[in-house]
């Protein structure tokens, strides 16, 4: 793997930890819901907003 594929990729795994977290906030909030959370973190699919929110609840 050359420098730049590998770049790339470090990229995308950030970008995707960051809405995730971001998901994570906004579900502890509980002022949305999971198709509006979609709308503000379109990263993520509505299959993994439902896994996070199960964690997220578990944990509270």
């Amino acid at each position: 793997m050359n420098n730049r594929l590998i770049m790339k990729l470090f990229i995308k795994s950030e970008r995707y930890n960051a809405n995730r977290e971001t998901a994570e906030r906004i579900i502890k909030m509980g002022k949305l819901s999971l198709d509006e959370i979609a709308l503000c973190v379109p990263l993520l699919s509505l299959d993994e907003l439902r896994e996070l929110e199960a964690r997220v609840m578990q944990l509270m």
